[in-house]
């Protein structure tokens, strides 16, 4: 189990000043990209909420909000701390085995995109999870992977970064000036292969901001998660999905197939994935009734709700 905790606005105040009922502990599990991109931004809303760590449970905090980390939940729950469990985005419809008369389960998944299978009694989706902020720079530069390994099967993720990634980037540097890898795990080994690309930076999604640099990146590139689907949703921005790892990654882009026709980046090659220029994207597609980009809002409120009148 791990913590993401963003400053929180204005000056923080000290842990024993802190009123118990406006405690929350925020935590996420660190080596999934779709797990720090939707916690950091329903932390955005939480506004004078105290966001406390794992060392800081004495007393309990009032509530709290886990993202994917089933033993995370389970941990509060026996220490008596009410919590919103969110699934954060692949094709799960149990979140993970949280039983949802114990949590307050949700689960992100956009309004345009059917379900997976039969959805659960008490599990709610949250509609698209969309960055607090959706402007970009005017003066944005070089591109920006978002890659995601976790759940990759090792043979698979190794073949792929020691193969594919590196030519990517390199046509990325060599079109764009510039290239940001964001990784969720497998830090070390996405940086032993592009050991020959020393300008290309690489950063790990949990000390990173990805809905920053993205905000400042000309060109897109993600693994097909929920994540990046819902950052270029927002600001309707180009993205070009990388070739989908694993299990769970190839079922998602089928399904987002069916509904939005987002281009590869498989072929590093081919001009027109560094020449965005004007577009936006295919969101125009989407019926605009079925998301208002307020998942995050929600799912802050219903915090919020709990920690002030827990059940």
């Amino acid at each position: 189990m791990a913590l993401l905790n963003p400053a929180p606005a204005g000056p923080p105040a000290a842990d024993g000043d802190a009123s118990p009922d406006r405690r929350v502990l925020l935590s996420a599990a660190e080596d999934r990209l779709d797990s720090v991109l939707a916690l950091a931004r329903v932390a955005a809303h939480l506004g004078d909420l105290r966001r406390i760590d794992w060392s800081a449970l004495d007393p309990p905090p009032a509530a709290a909000l886990v993202c994917d980390d089933v033993a995370a939940t389970e941990r509060l729950l026996e220490l008596g701390v009410p919590v919103v469990h969110l699934d954060s985005g692949h094709p799960q419809t149990t979140a993970g085995g949280v039983a949802p008369g114990r949590a307050l389960v949700r689960v992100h998944r956009p309004g345009w995109l059917a379900p997976s299978g039969p959805t659960v009694r008490g599990v709610r989706p949250t509609g698209v999870l969309a960055p607090r902020r959706t402007g970009r720079s005017r003066s944005r530069s070089g591109a920006l992977v978002m890659l995601s390994l976790w759940g990759v099967p090792e043979a698979e993720a190794d073949g792929y970064v020691r193969g594919a990634l590196p030519e990517l980037v390199r046509a990325a540097l060599e079109r764009t000036g510039g290239c940001t890898v964001v990784v969720d795990t497998g830090l070390a080994r996405v940086r032993a292969a592009l050991t020959e690309r020393p300008e290309a930076r690489v950063l790990r999604a949990a000390d990173a901001d990805p809905d920053a640099l993205h905000a400042g990146a000309a060109v897109f590139l993600a693994s097909p998660t929920l994540g990046p689907i819902a950052l270029a949703q927002a600001r309707r921005a180009p993205l070009a999905l990388l070739a989908p790892l694993g299990t769970a990654q190839r079922e998602l882009a089928r399904r987002v197939d069916q509904v939005l026709p987002l281009p590869s980046a498989v072929d590093p090659h081919d001009p027109g994935l560094w020449a965005p220029g004007a577009a936006t994207g295919p969101w125009h597609l989407l019926d605009p009734a079925l998301d208002d980009l307020r998942g995050a809002q929600r799912v802050a409120r219903t915090l919020r709700q709990l920690a002030l009148a827990p059940l």
